[in-house]
């Protein structure tokens, strides 16, 4: 990397140099943090410690529960660190690693939201047949194309990105190292790197959003053609918290990084950013939990036992 010599570290501004403000945000994001863990890690306990959940569908959201939990253990330690501290530096190699796992997790992540999709597709659409179309040998390597295309991606802007020179500023405008901050502090031409992101990225939007509305507008059918009020409700309550977590996850994806780079805002991408990065790790073991009976009950019957334990 040709400017290991002209940049080794950088500084993460943040959201504010006020101390008090710093000090309400801590606490803020830690309790954010907290809770994210909390219901990320109990979910995934409870889909390994519930027989009656270890079915497909479950084990899709055990794995969207680890990254999650993973996605927010990239940003938010350092985060709450910073928020403390007068030193606010990231290595090189340590801005890189976060930029890596970061988009890493939340491409991963958008890969099983589709992969979610196609599960429901065919759970509804042929549910005598739910146990063979969605074997291990069809749910197992989802997951792990999920995995692989997340590692791929984070591999071409990580390359790209820290490829170029820095040797104007080193001072990031941001909470973590994201893709385009780094772009705005570059002294190289990053006119590819704008392209390969809105791309890569578009594209990706581009197919995994086309899977999930193929899939539930394969599932609508099935339901229209069943004339079957309890069918709805069944669609309702299966996949409302999906769709749900669908459209937080993609509309501030799209917002992002689905844009002419001269729109580029860096305070308010700042806070978008933070939202898919931080809080909707946070907010998705709640919308999967809330909507959906068998959690619930698989829920009551955890708290039960311990309650008598």
């Amino acid at each position: 990397m040709k400017n290991a010599t002209e940049v080794t570290t950088f500084v993460l501004k943040g959201f504010t140099d006020n101390l008090e403000l710093q000090i309400v945000l801590f606490f803020l994001f830690l309790a954010i943090y907290l809770i994210t863990l909390m219901g990320n890690l109990g979910l995934v306990v409870l889909v390994i410690g519930d027989s009656r959940l270890h079915n497909p569908m479950y084990y899709f959201l055990c794995v969207l529960s680890s990254v999650d939990a993973c996605f927010s253990s990239v940003i938010t330690p350092n985060m709450l660190v910073n928020f403390l501290s007068k030193n606010k530096v990231i290595s090189f190699l340590g801005c890189a690693a976060q930029m890596f796992l970061g988009v890493t997790f939340g491409t991963t992540e958008c890969f099983l939201l589709a992969a979610m999709a196609y599960d429901r597709y065919v759970a509804i659409y042929n549910p005598l047949l739910y146990a063979v179309s969605m074997s291990p040998r069809v749910y197992v390597p989802l997951i792990i194309a999920s995995y692989v295309s997340g590692i791929l991606h984070a591999c071409v802007h990580t390359v790209a990105t820290f490829s170029l020179s820095f040797c104007a500023s080193n001072e990031i405008r941001h909470v973590f190292c994201d893709i385009p901050p780094l772009l705005a502090i570059s002294c190289s031409d990053t006119h590819t790197n704008q392209l390969l992101l809105f791309y890569f990225v578009g594209a990706i939007e581009i197919v995994t959003l086309l899977i999930v509305l193929i899939s539930y507008g394969l599932i609508l059918l099935a339901i229209l053609r069943t004339h079957s009020a309890g069918g709805w409700r069944k669609v309702f309550s299966t996949c409302g918290s999906h769709l749900t977590g669908v459209s937080i996850l993609h509309g501030t994806v799209l917002f992002m990084y689905v844009r002419p780079s001269s729109s580029y805002a860096l305070d308010h991408d700042m806070i978008v950013s933070t939202f898919y990065t931080i809080v909707i790790p946070m907010l998705n073991p709640i919308i999967y939990s809330l909507r959906n009976k068998d959690v619930k009950e698989a829920m009551k019957r955890m708290f039960g036992k311990m309650m008598y334990e």
